[in-house]
């Protein structure tokens, strides 16, 4: 691997559900160290994307690279951040149970997790601000703080890209605000982060590079140039609002 080498690389990629296509023929190339956002219209593909990109959706055609290799082979180096909608907040388990579940793909299943196992989870809990949750039940969090557990999670299963799904729905601005400074200081560390983003009007303060897509892929690049009206116009097929709402804020290219 050299310094130029892609966090991930995605190639001719075209992913179906049944007869119809969920992505047609995607090729994109995401550099290390970034905080992508993915972008689009409902059902546009960009859950698909991130499940593509993970390998829990087959492709028809194409392939996915994590820093030049194939996916069974750089699995470790790929973690997911779930939409809160997933997950089962009553189960009883702590915070710092939640991170030590990044550990468990490094300990054969016959040993213990060990302590160093132990230190991590409680460093990557305090990389994101939890530290003083570690013994709380998970579903007694607020839902800006549940991100941030599974984002440790992430973190202690030594994952050098981080694939995250819808983290800022359903919270408030403020929480908005606290989970935004943990994927930069994430990015920071340098780790790679792609995040599906709704907001079209934050989408260009949050992120170095934006990914647009509608089953295709439209452009990608800085939001300056991505995010121009006419592009937005044509791939949410006028839906004017959200775009005067961009153009008119502090989103504006």
């Amino acid at each position: 691997m050299t310094a130029a080498t892609p966090a991930i690389e995605v190639r001719d990629l075209t992913v179906s559900y049944g007869p119809v296509p969920a992505l047609l023929d995607v090729s994109a190339t995401i550099p290390p160290g970034t905080l992508v956002g993915v972008i689009g219209p409902n059902g546009s593909g960009k859950s698909t994307l991130i499940k593509a990109i993970l390998g829990f959706l087959k492709p028809d055609v194409g392939e996915v690279r994590v820093f030049g290799e194939t996916l069974d082979r750089a699995r470790g180096r790929v973690a997911y951040v779930p939409q809160r909608g997933s997950v089962d907040w009553d189960f009883p388990i702590t915070v710092r149970d939640v991170a030590l579940m990044g550990r468990y793909g490094h300990v054969p299943w016959w040993r213990d997790l060990s302590a160093r196992d132990r230190e991590i989870a409680d460093e990557t809990l305090g990389m994101v601000r939890m530290s003083e949750y570690a013994d709380r039940q998970i579903g007694q969090l607020s839902g800006g703080q549940q991100q941030r557990v599974f984002m440790a999670r992430a973190m202690a299963q030594g994952a050098d890209i981080l694939l995250l799904d819808e983290p800022f729905s359903g919270v408030d601005a403020a929480t908005e605000r606290a989970i935004l400074d943990v994927l930069d200081a994430t990015k920071n560390s340098g780790r790679t982060l792609v995040v599906v983003h709704h907001d079209l009007a934050t989408a260009a303060e949050y992120f170095d590079l934006l990914i647009l897509l509608k089953q295709r892929l439209y452009a990608l690049g800085p939001p300056e140039l991505v995010l121009q009206p006419k592009l937005l116009s044509e791939v949410y097929e006028g839906r004017l609002k959200a775009i005067e709402t961009l153009v008119s804020g502090k989103g504006q290219p």
